[in-house]
């Protein structure tokens, strides 16, 4: 499938992991630490982080990130081990993270609102050698008795008992060379673990090559050039603020303006103040910029991208942002870790006819809608999502069954039912667990929330089946509404207007906070389910 203009950077096909013949970009950097020497070969004096008060430009983080990765070879870490990450959004993220690069070891940031539990069961599946991690989280640390491969732990933003300050490391580090073994783009340069929405969470294995791709993806698909810049307003742990926002940026040796945590008016000065021109956020926080900012205060006239993904975008949304930012071009995505974050995109100028669409596959994949039987579908028929390219990943650390059962010819099988129309455009309907089944009728679950979200007084909403006796599975919804007035019987009138009977709601459930969420954001529906099955 081609892109739409059909231009773009050269591209042939070329073998990547032993079986997989898939297109690939002809000149790309090897790694991801030739991507960022590119980058500062490029913008010596460019501004490449700001953090705070704090400014880096791409010969300053260049120098830091040399010291970083000596200190931790020095200190007994080796090419491939893995060093954890556990960071708010802060330079030292973008430090540890690169260093690692450069030394050749494997990053595995993990989000620092995972609690003790989860911590200690990530850094002993991976065999976690070293750790970088927040003071103030210090007590949320494993021991060395839990996690004994740890033979370095650095702490950040001040002392931590027992472990050393990567600040007072970096005061007694020189700028030399730093040599380590040679790196191959198929070599794994990040770990991230899977969100775990519906189990235990597994490493995926992130090469070089997938990352690389996937920055080059969003440059050629949203027209990225050389310095841009962009608010890091979701965490840098996640895959999307770690690849299709950091490593993006990186790639057209743009800058990187981090926000530790999101607040409406905190986001909108930056963007203001640091001239921010692209950004992506998920869909909750532009409605919350609409509800709560007031847009005649900043200049945002540099505001060209608005990237959004992870959830559907009300058109009442897209239309308000439009009178407010009629220069800004608000773009859905569709990615996951597995794809290193970008699978589809909806190309600029196209917003207003994906309004139901995730775009298009991006250049260099292959997508596929597959039926139960393993038969590719026809346009129009809806199937599961598979998807091939040299951003996909090889597999996950560790676990041969579940990479035998996710991947498939070098194809992942998302769990995803979409489907593709003519034009090439993918429009998701449900995920394959959520869809449900009420006496016979298949009610996808995304469609219920995609509209209970443009009523005026819903935040958001979930869908799960509720099982039934009779029918099998009826339809259970969880509300959050703006005011707390919004009843029952009002949602299920607001359904019935727009849906056919068998796909009203036949339970609803007011909640009065947010939608329970894993660490990485997403709405964890298993929580749901078990509230329903406890009920």
């Amino acid at each position: 499938m081609a892109w739409p203009d059909g231009s773009g950077a050269a591209k042939r096909r070329e073998l990547l992991f032993g079986t997989r013949f898939v297109p690939c970009y002809s000149e790309r950097p090897p790694t991801i630490d030739a991507m960022f020497r590119a980058a500062v070969a490029r913008r010596p004096d460019g501004e490449a982080v700001v953090d705070g008060e704090r400014r880096f430009t791409y010969r300053d983080l260049d120098a830091q990130v040399t010291r970083v990765a000596g200190a931790l070879l020095a200190r007994g870490l080796r090419p491939g081990d893995r060093m954890a990450i556990i960071l708010h959004n802060r330079a030292e993220f973008l430090l540890a993270l690169l260093a690692a690069a450069r030394a050749g070891i494997v990053a595995v940031p993990v989000g620092a609102r995972e609690q003790r539990p989860g911590i200690a069961a990530i850094l002993q599946d991976c065999g976690a050698s070293g750790l970088v991690f927040e003071a103030s989280l210090a007590e949320r640390m494993p021991s060395a008795e839990e996690v004994p491969s740890l033979a370095l732990r650095l702490s950040v933003g001040g002392g931590a008992e027992g472990n050393q300050s990567l600040e007072a490391l970096l005061d007694g580090e020189s700028d030399a060379p730093v040599a380590t073994a040679p790196q191959r783009e198929e070599d794994t340069a990040v770990m991230l673990y899977t969100s775990g929405t519906t189990g235990k969470p597994k490493g995926a294995l992130l090469a070089h090559v997938n990352i690389v791709h996937s920055a080059m993806h969003f440059e050629e698909c949203w027209d990225y050039g050389e310095g841009e810049r962009t608010v890091l307003a979701v965490p840098a742990s996640h895959v999307t603020g770690l690849v299709a926002v950091v490593m993006s940026m990186i790639r057209v040796a743009g800058c990187i303006v981090l926000m530790p945590a999101f607040d409406v008016d905190g986001f909108l000065t930056l963007a203001s103040r640091e001239r921010m021109t692209t950004t992506i956020l998920v869909p909750a926080m532009y409605n919350l910029c609409l509800l709560r900012g007031d847009f005649t205060r900043y200049d945002l006239s540099a505001w060209r991208i608005g990237g959004f993904g992870g959830a559907p975008m009300p058109e009442a949304t897209v239309e308000a942002m439009a009178q407010r930012l009629p220069d800004l071009h608000l773009l859905n995505a569709y990615g996951a870790t597995e794809c290193a974050t970008i699978i589809s995109v909806v190309p600029i100028g196209h917003t207003r006819a994906c309004l139901d669409s995730v775009g298009m596959c991006v250049p260099c994949g292959d997508l596929r809608i597959v039926d139960e039987q393993g038969r590719e579908c026809p346009p129009g028929v809806s199937g599961e999502v598979w998807i091939r390219g040299p951003m996909t990943i090889r597999g996950y650390w560790n676990r041969e069954e579940a990479t035998r059962d996710s991947f498939v010819d070098g194809y992942w099988r998302s769990g995803d039912i979409g489907a593709l129309d003519a034009q090439g455009y993918l429009r998701l309907f449900d995920r394959k667990n959520d869809v449900i089944n009420r006496g016979g009728h298949k009610i996808y679950s995304v469609e219920v929330e995609n509209l209970l979200v443009r009523h005026p007084d819903v935040v958001e909403a979930a869908v799960v089946a509720h099982p039934d006796p009779v029918l099998g599975e009826k339809i259970h919804v969880f509300v959050i509404s703006k005011s707390g007035a919004l009843t029952e019987g009002e949602v299920r009138d607001f359904c019935r207007a727009s849906l056919a009977e068998y796909k009203v709601p036949d339970y609803v459930t007011m909640l009065g906070e947010s939608l329970p969420r894993n660490a990485n954001g997403k709405v964890t529906k298993r929580v749901l389910r078990d509230q329903v099955a406890g009920a």
